[in-house]
């Protein structure tokens, strides 16, 4: 018998995977890492370039204003801008007041942005992640930020509109004095007692301000029953106009002075009036000088008088406003209506009953003028 062996060759042993090298494990997370550093430092970078753009085109655009009111008025000082004859402190308040909110403005909406995009960097996907989370803090903050909401929009029309600017003297109903600063959010006013307070301009519902245009002294002068009206109103008018035009006050007042006669007449005394339209910022200091004046008045005359300041309010103040400039606006041109024929009867003339005379005769009752022959 024939014996067959089969040997199996044995089949080669597999060798196990060659585990990769640490470095080929560190190197593309060292990549990815510094490739998002990288772009996060180029989005720091050019946050910051743009802030500083943007803040120095905003700086430029205040300084060339305010040069340019300065210039114009020919001074140096912002101070001396009420007393020029052109006075541009308003712009100057208002330039560098909007500046100010300009660059706060500039620099949230920069820091927002560019915190944006750093998170979008570091994970693109936590921003679609979050959607929902962030819907629920904007309700929240919709709610309960309303009011911080309200005062920087508040703020921003009351600097745009040239409702208050610093430096003003103003009546905000829940303080009164004047402003030494205005932001988005707050005002910021002192009153005469030293006290600095801080308003909300959302709770600003109503402003007084002292500071634009002009202001109005009004003195009311008591004087004897018995004085003679006439004397006295001309010796009122004289004291104004002597204030008036002396050359220490007459740059701080607008207008000529009026006196606008008897007012009133109570019991043993008679009220004048005196009025006189200042500078806004020289109220005070006019007011002083004129009832000085009124008082050396009366005393030349040997009147016993009463001088008093008076602050119009309500129904009286608003009827005896006389200074509001009306709009100026150009004439219009009204087209003519061209005229319509009116239709009139022709009148003919009536005949006489009596047979007309003959022709070449008179009628008669009519004289024959002498021929000229004769």
């Amino acid at each position: 018998m024939t014996v067959i062996s089969v040997s199996a060759s044995a089949a080669p042993a597999e060798e196990p995977p060659a585990l990769p090298a640490p470095w080929d494990v560190v190197l593309p997370v060292l990549q990815e890492i510094g490739w998002r550093a990288l772009q996060v430092a180029i989005i720091v970078v050019a946050a910051l370039l743009i802030a500083i753009i943007l803040r120095a085109v905003i700086r430029r655009v205040v300084d060339r204003i305010v040069s340019g009111a300065k210039n114009r008025a020919r001074v140096d000082d912002t101070q001396a801008l009420e007393r020029s004859p052109v006075a541009q402190v308003r712009v100057v308040q208002r330039t560098r007041t909007l500046g100010s909110i300009l660059q706060n403005i500039v620099g949230v909406t920069i820091i927002v942005v560019a915190l944006l995009l750093i998170v979008s960097v570091i994970n693109p996907n936590i921003l679609g992640s979050l959607t929902l989370l962030t819907a629920a803090v904007g309700a929240g903050l919709g709610f309960g930020a309303q009011n911080i909401v309200k005062d920087v929009l508040n703020g921003i029309f009351i600097v745009a509109e040239d409702q208050v600017g610093i430096g003003d003297v103003v009546d905000l109903g829940l303080a009164t004095g004047i402003v030494e600063y205005v932001s988005v959010r707050v005002t910021h006013v002192r009153d005469v007692n030293g006290t600095l307070w801080y308003v909300r301009n959302g709770e600003i519902t109503r402003i007084g301000n002292l500071s634009q245009g002009w202001s109005r002294v009004i003195v009311d002068v008591g004087v004897p029953a018995d004085s003679d009206i006439d004397e006295v109103e001309h010796a009122l008018q004289d004291a104004a106009t002597g204030l008036a035009k002396d050359p220490k006050w007459r740059s701080r007042i607008v207008d000529r002075p009026e006196v606008w006669g008897l007012e009133a007449v109570t019991g043993e005394t008679l009220v004048l009036r005196v009025v006189i339209r200042t500078r806004a910022h020289s109220k005070d200091d006019v007011a002083r000088e004129l009832r000085v004046r009124v008082k050396r008045a009366t005393d030349d005359l040997g009147l016993s008088a009463t001088v008093t300041s008076v602050r119009l309010e309500g129904h009286d103040g608003a009827h005896r406003v006389r200074g509001a400039n009306p709009p100026k606006t150009k004439p219009t041109p009204v087209p003519i209506a061209a005229e319509r024929p009116v239709w009139r009867p022709k009148l003919r003339p009536r005949r006489s009953r009596e047979t007309p005379p003959p022709p070449g005769t008179a009628p008669p009752g009519t004289t024959t003028p002498p021929d000229a022959d004769a």
